[in-house]
């Protein structure tokens, strides 16, 4: 082998264009794989399997004498020495790879580590397991998707577990660390999910451009003001700024709003999400009732706040008659029902800023991604899945509809929006 092969450099398609160079000159090589292939006797999988196997095998010789220099039988050496071969394993993307390595050893005892064996065990399996299990696939079926190669190992069950709570612990601190000074949130989303016994309340923002981005979670359910609470002082101390009058979008529990007054203030506008309202009202009807009552209240909201807050409290004193339940859960929060019509807010922007759709989709996403778990063994464990299935939804994410008409939402807001309309049409 000339000695230019053995330089490493970062350039990687040189490298594999170097290698492709080596292999078509020095072609003898592999004329004993191309008879088996040619026989059908070694398949291409198994083709790919040996001869990877082989080459970091060589890899991990040639790094050992970067180390050691070659080995010389009968030679003194003062620095490490060479100390026959052992087993070893090497991570691969999906699973963990058995091979022979060369074994050093210092003069006075102690082994001396290969560089290149070091950093084949760090290539990032975990995160890659990880990934896997957020597209479905439970760790009982782990080991059913990874090609079946000689000497693979460390596929089970524990071990895809082990992996993947590090990559979920990862995902978590990465989730919790996220930085807000330079994104300028016009919108925050707030909303809770439900997993097995623990509940977990979960935070989207949209900036001035439209661009949706997960804040942050905690544990607890939504009716709990000082979770929630704890939600709000995390955003505050990552850089959301208080004092910046923004848009908060709710599904109606209490404890949201007062939590909201007491972190960033009353002078924030507050929009109860119109699908939750209509959704509370019609569980308390009889079914004859319902499509009746849904329409008219769809219908109640388009109109001006004033007219509108009246069309709904004559239908209130109507069902006071026959359901009173759901007249009080109709009249309960009605103004805020109402804050977008109250503040002027185009109906563009209604479908996305009168409901927590915008929050709820990724929480879908989170769900999907869940689904195969059948025990949820404690918090700790909620949180790295939650926040891994936060991660992997987010790159999916799109802006709002109605994106283009949020430097109104900015001048209603007070925000300065001399330029608005046309950054808006710049980011276009």
């Amino acid at each position: 082998m000339r000695r230019s092969y053995h330089t490493i450099t970062r350039k990687g398609q040189a490298n594999e264009r170097r290698l492709t160079e080596f292999f078509s000159r020095n072609g003898q090589i592999l004329l004993p794989m191309v008879d088996l292939i040619e026989q059908s006797r070694l398949a291409v999988d198994e083709l790919i399997d040996v001869a990877g196997r082989a080459t970091i095998e060589a890899v991990l010789q040639l790094s050992a004498e970067q180390v050691a220099g070659p080995r010389a039988p009968g030679q003194r050496r003062t620095g490490p020495r060479w100390h026959g071969r052992q087993a070893g394993r090497v991570c691969l993307q999906e699973r963990k790879l058995g091979v022979t390595k060369p074994r050093l050893r210092k003069k006075g005892g102690g082994e001396v580590a290969i560089p290149a064996y070091a950093a084949m065990q760090e290539n990032g399996m975990s995160g890659r397991m990880l990934d896997v299990l957020m597209r479905g696939v439970s760790t009982r079926q782990y080991a059913e998707v990874l090609p079946e190669m000689a000497s693979t190992c460390g596929v089970s069950k524990s071990n895809v577990s082990r992996a993947a709570a590090e990559a979920g612990e990862a995902a978590l601190q990465e989730l919790l660390e996220r930085r807000f000074d330079e994104i300028e949130l016009l919108v925050i989303y707030i909303d809770g999910m439900v997993f097995g016994e623990h509940h977990v309340i979960s935070a989207v923002g949209v900036d001035r451009a439209g661009h949706k981005h997960v804040l942050g979670m905690q544990q607890g359910a939504t009716e709990n003001a000082a979770a929630v609470e704890d939600l709000l002082q995390q955003l505050i101390a990552r850089g959301v700024k208080p004092e910046a009058k923004r848009l908060f979008v709710i599904d109606g529990a209490k404890a949201l709003r007062a939590a909201i007054n007491r972190v960033f203030g009353p002078q924030h506008p507050v929009q109860r999400c119109r699908n939750h309202k209509i959704r509370n009202v019609c569980e308390r009807l009889p079914e004859e009732q319902k499509e009746q009552v849904k329409a008219a209240m769809r219908a109640s909201y388009r109109l001006a706040a004033k007219e509108g807050m009246a069309r709904l409290r004559k239908l209130a004193d109507w069902l006071e008659q026959e359901s009173p339940a759901a007249a009080n859960s109709l009249r309960e929060g009605l103004e805020e029902c109402f804050t977008l019509n109250r503040l002027g807010i185009p109906p563009s922007l209604h479908r996305c800023l009168a409901t927590t759709n915008v929050i709820e989709s990724p929480q879908s996403g989170v769900r999907r991604r869940t689904r195969r778990v059948c025990r949820w063994r404690d918090a700790a464990m909620v949180e790295r899945w939650v926040a891994a299935s936060f991660l992997a939804t987010e790159k999916n994410f799109h802006r709002i509809m109605g994106w283009k008409d949020l430097w109104q939402l900015e001048a209603i807001l007070g925000w300065k929006t001399s330029d608005g309309a046309a950054r808006n049409q710049e980011v276009a």
